[in-house]
């Protein structure tokens, strides 16, 4: 009697992700993305020990806060006006791989950040996740033009009719809204795009 053979199903490392995997992995990353928001903005209202995370221009002390200050809040009605598209946008661009993904919003905090450190007003104090949601609406408008995807090109123009609107936001309409956060926030998005680019397939660099 044949013994039945385990070899090939006993590790699934070289096996690819199906769609449903993709789909999970994004939303189980966003879900845990905003609740970690929730609860650092529950733990800063009732102790105010994180408002220091906030970002200050021109201080070189502050440079520290240029990561950080993407995850704080001016109180609880600024982290829900964030959350849905930062929801939505984030699951979005998280499909196409969580590696990629977490480059691209590294990408978006840093230049965002960097951004509103040079450029905000004196005295100000700059948070919230505002910048990584304009990042990720920009990344999406171009992402499927530079990796010639059709899909993606879609996914793109239907972004751009649903928040096309917020596009306004990077525009110094509002004094008590860091307009900079929102433009330096779309320009790293559309860095991110050209910077981890899709790779073509073989056949396409061969023919």
């Amino acid at each position: 009697m044949p013994y039945p053979s385990v070899g090939p199903t006993t590790s699934t490392a070289s096996t690819p992700r199906t769609r449903g995997d993709r789909v999970k992995g994004a939303a189980a990353l966003m879900a845990g993305w905003v609740a970690l928001l929730w609860i650092l903005e529950a733990v800063n209202s009732a102790t105010g020990s994180l408002s220091t995370y906030g970002l200050s221009p021109r201080d070189i002390g502050e440079l520290r806060d240029v990561i950080p200050m993407a995850f704080l809040h001016h109180g609880f009605d600024h982290l829900a006006s964030n959350t849905v598209p930062l929801l939505i946008l984030g699951f979005l661009a998280a499909l196409n791989g969580l590696r990629r993904f977490a480059a691209v919003v590294l990408t978006i905090m840093v230049v965002g950040g960097l951004g509103v450190w040079l450029t905000a007003a004196d005295h100000s104090v700059t948070a919230g996740a505002s910048g990584v949601v304009f990042g990720l609406l920009g990344y999406l408008l171009v992402r499927g033009f530079v990796d010639r995807s059709a899909v993606d090109m879609v996914t793109g123009l239907l972004v751009l009719a649903v928040y096309g609107s917020a596009l306004w936001g990077v525009l110094p309409t509002n004094p008590a809204v860091s307009w900079q956060g929102h433009l330096f926030g779309l320009i790293g998005g559309v860095m991110a795009a050209f910077m981890f680019r899709r790779k073509p397939p073989m056949n396409e660099l061969i023919g």
